[in-house]
């Protein structure tokens, strides 16, 4: 989930009288749509659902067809038949699903139909990207937490190398000292370290077998 998070971007436009947020995919009907996979998805043919992200959509493939005696104006119209009882308890225990058959008609909220595939063997959400207004930017840091932040850090490190922290700053939408705290921590794990001089110098990766 902290994946898929990551991968759905937040674009920013800011007006004369407003701050205007928009994600790629309605953050609310990927996870039911995650979590749904996951609980019924049929793992006797030993695979896991699947999760793909292409230039314009994001698609999830779960196994096994509709379960048997369920039709599909059936499956939209949220009735439910989990392949694992089992399963179901687990995400019920742990406060992931509120009740049987609900994660379907939440996201036909945002979603139509169409997006659903059925065969025989899987069943696949596929979701449209939505469209980016005029003049909308994109920033990394209005959708990541600590630790995705810290690794998205070290990405960007990796490609652009020497970078101080007031430049790394541009590529998030949080504060400096959300920065600084994330560099303190890439510091004490060893995977960042300073070259230079404190004024002009940068942050680097440090590589395998470099102290």
């Amino acid at each position: 989930m902290d994946k898929i998070d990551l991968e759905n971007k937040t674009f920013t436009k800011i007006t004369s009288k407003e701050r205007i947020e928009k994600r790629q995919w309605n953050p609310l009907a990927l996870r039911e749509a995650v979590i749904n996979a996951m609980v019924h998805n049929d793992f006797t043919y030993e695979l896991a659902p699947k999760f793909e992200f292409f230039s314009d959509r994001f698609e999830i493939t779960s196994y096994g067809g509709l379960p048997q005696g369920l039709s599909r104006s059936e499956f939209f119209e949220g009735i439910s038949i989990p392949r694992s009882k089992e399963l179901m308890r687990v995400f019920r225990d742990m406060e992931l699903v509120e009740q049987l058959g609900s994660g379907v008609p939440r996201i036909l909220q945002s979603y139509s139909r169409e997006c659903f595939h059925f065969s025989d063997n899987y069943i696949r959400m596929s979701f449209p990207m939505e469209e980016v207004q005029t003049g909308m930017t994109f920033n990394v840091g209005a959708n990541v937490g600590a630790n995705v932040g810290a690794n998205k850090l070290v990405e960007i490190l990796s490609n652009k190398p020497g970078l101080n922290s007031k430049q790394l700053s541009a590529y998030f939408d949080v504060t400096s000292r959300t920065i600084e705290r994330w560099i303190k921590q890439l510091r004490t794990e060893g995977k960042i370290k300073f070259k230079g001089e404190r004024k002009t110098g940068g942050y680097w990766v440090v590589q395998d077998g470099e102290s």
